[in-house]
């Protein structure tokens, strides 16, 4: 029988009732009674919530959905990379099963998702009653419930109805759970992130490295609150963070991005998945595709290969003097420092255009410390602006916190007089030209149904066509859940 929903918890399973037959006690698995004793074992639980995040950003599942379904960057078509491209992919995700390449599908985050629930659900289940540190004991409450509200919304922003679990299972009956209204799994996460603001979380620079603080979570409410359509929420929620000080932009938008700018850059990048190059940290592979062909430029890194360009629309759409444009390229250097020029970068097209958010020269492999930005403030500020746009049209003060962003950039300011209409497309415009290659343009087609309108028209020679249908709004429910959970069926639209 498969069940994959919580498949950590049915391996569990299996080791405790084996346990059982050999009269042992088991004190290794974040799953049993007799783990949380400890500050140590409260900590190492914690830790476990956060791995998942890893699986989701390595391959990286959680940004390649999203980049390669939009229309500012696409895939070599290897690998089954294209499905997503071209909408081809179905149910069962056959084309990335059949090339290994889960870590690159919605099914990875399905189950990294559902993992990570698993495991936040133990550590709110159980810590309370831990033996530790009272102040830090509601620090990791609160990571628990912030991390279980951000999986909750990587599932409802990329499946639309699902499950929502608030409690451990310690039953395989338990691991059942039938779906529910994305309404409803919105006010499960607004509940989470409540009660992650309402214990001891710090606020920065008190924080550890890829752990949230308090403006962290306001920032996570702020955003689910814009998905959610409910704008008073996402303003408050960004005016929260704005005004609390803590963080600012950096000066120049490229050294967000440089990992030996990274320490430096976290007054911006207020979460992110921390990329290491060595063990016992976590990779991903986000340096390799982005690079040209053959490790050819030593810049981008010494193992690329190519796999990941911007459209040539996408970069004309810059304005020349915006400074984000520095973070593509059309031609590249290599080894021996002469200048390729574009239609040599890659044998697949003339029009390639490189991305370089993602860039290491001394990176060790295929292995990069490259962070992958999960909430920056630049992303407060826009949530800001179109919220405020949302309420009460283009004021004044959502010119001034879409202007903070376009200062950086060295944009002027706005046409005055656009109605709200207007000012909210801006804003979405300015979105794309600020998060590319981030995992974050796809959801903001989808949550403002403008993917059926714009898709079709992001193509070029690879993709002279790509044929979208509303069904493509939310990916389907992997097939492997709805055989293994007898609770659950298929969305509507991809029954």
């Amino acid at each position: 029988m498969k069940k994959h929903i919580y498949t950590p918890f049915i391996v569990l399973l299996a080791v405790v009732f084996t346990s059982c037959e050999l009269n042992e006690t088991v004190y290794s698995s974040i799953f049993t009674e007799n783990f949380y004793k400890t500050a140590q074992d409260a900590e190492a639980a914690i830790t476990a919530a956060y791995d998942p995040i890893g699986d989701m950003y390595s391959g990286p599942a959680a940004v390649l959905i999203s980049d390669m379904s939009a229309d500012q960057t696409y895939p070599r078509a290897v690998v089954g990379r294209n499905t997503l491209t071209l909408f081809s992919y179905d149910a069962n995700y056959t084309t990335q099963k059949s090339f290994s390449r889960i870590f690159e599908s919605p099914q990875q985050v399905w189950s990294s998702c559902y993992d990570g629930i698993e495991k936040a659900n133990w550590v709110i289940a159980k810590v309370p009653a831990t033996n530790m540190d009272e102040t830090r004991k509601s620090q990791i409450l609160g990571e628990a419930y912030f991390l279980r509200a951000f999986y909750h919304w990587m599932l409802t922003k990329n499946f639309g109805d699902v499950i929502i679990k608030t409690t451990p299972s310690t039953t395989e009956q338990e691991a059942y759970a039938e779906k529910k209204t994305s309404t409803e799994v919105y006010e499960q996460i607004y509940a989470d992130l409540d009660q992650a603001l309402a214990t001891a979380l710090p606020s920065y620079p008190n924080v550890t490295k890829g752990r949230p603080s308090k403006e962290v979570a306001s920032a996570l409410y702020a955003k689910a609150a814009l998905y959610n359509g409910d704008w008073a929420t996402a303003l408050q929620k960004a005016q929260d963070v704005i005004t609390s000080g803590k963080y600012s932009l950096m000066d120049d938008v490229r050294d967000v991005f440089r990992p030996e700018k990274e320490d430096i850059a976290r007054i911006e990048t207020m979460w992110a998945f921390e990329a290491e190059t060595t063990s016992p940290g976590r990779s991903h592979q986000l340096l390799g595709l982005c690079g040209p062909p053959g490790s050819s430029a030593p810049a981008y890194g010494k193992t690329t290969f190519g796999s990941l360009f911007a459209y040539q629309a996408f970069f004309n759409s810059f304005d020349p003097q915006d400074e984000r444009r520095l973070l593509l390229d059309t031609t590249y250097v290599d080894k021996s420092g002469k200048t390729v020029p574009q239609k040599s970068i890659t044998p697949i097209t003339q029009k390639a255009v490189l991305v370089k958010k993602y860039q290491e020269e001394n990176n060790v492999g295929s292995n990069t410390a490259c962070n992958i930005a999960i909430l920056r403030l630049a992303d407060v500020y826009l949530i800001a602006a179109e919220a405020e746009a949302r309420l009460n049209g283009a004021t004044i003060t959502a010119y001034d916190y879409i202007q903070v962003v376009r200062d950086r950039a060295e944009l002027d300011e706005l046409p005055a007089g656009l109605s709200q209409d207007q000012f909210i497309d801006a804003v979405i415009q300015e979105r794309s030209w600020e998060f590319f290659g981030e995992g974050d343009r796809w959801y903001d087609l989808t949550r403002t149904d403008k993917f059926l309108t714009v898709i079709p028209a992001a193509t070029n020679e690879i993709y002279p066509q790509r044929v979208v249908q509303s069904k493509n709004k939310y990916f389907p429910i992997p097939q492997d859940e709805i055989n293994g959970n007898p609770l659950i069926q298929q969305n509507d639209p991809w029954k």
